[in-house]
């Protein structure tokens, strides 16, 4: 389960991969783009989804993080520390956490989809 999360290290870095062309987040996303059809959820759109959920509900997460997403994956960023390395096993949890329970994107594209500054 959620072997499409990783946490990887640099000498300078802590890294967050999500790989969303994986089979699971890839059938979610096709669920969250028929609800909403500006969630197709390539990894820029995984970006808007992750700026709006970390910042309604775990701001702390987005201090320090830097994003690169890319069509078929999203990677965020933080400088190495300690407390970042907190930071981004929290976040790859919480990446598997909404993936294996995706009614709660589903709800969030619902609910909140014209709120999220799609790509």
């Amino acid at each position: 389960m959620g072997d499409y999360v990783r946490i990887t290290k640099s000498d300078d870095r802590i890294a967050v991969c999500f790989d969303n062309e994986h089979d699971k987040p890839f059938a979610v996303g096709e669920k969250m783009c028929a609800i909403n059809e500006d969630a197709y959820m390539n990894g820029y759109n995984w970006d808007a989804f992750f700026n709006y959920y970390l910042a309604r509900n775990l701001p702390d997460l987005l201090e320090g993080l830097e994003s690169d997403p890319e069509a078929g994956s999203y990677v965020a960023f933080y400088d190495l520390s300690e407390e970042n390395e907190k930071k981004a096993e929290r976040f790859g949890d919480i990446i598997r956490s909404l993936i294996e329970n995706e009614e709660e994107l589903y709800r969030i594209v619902r609910e909140c989809g014209s709120e999220i500054e799609w790509d």
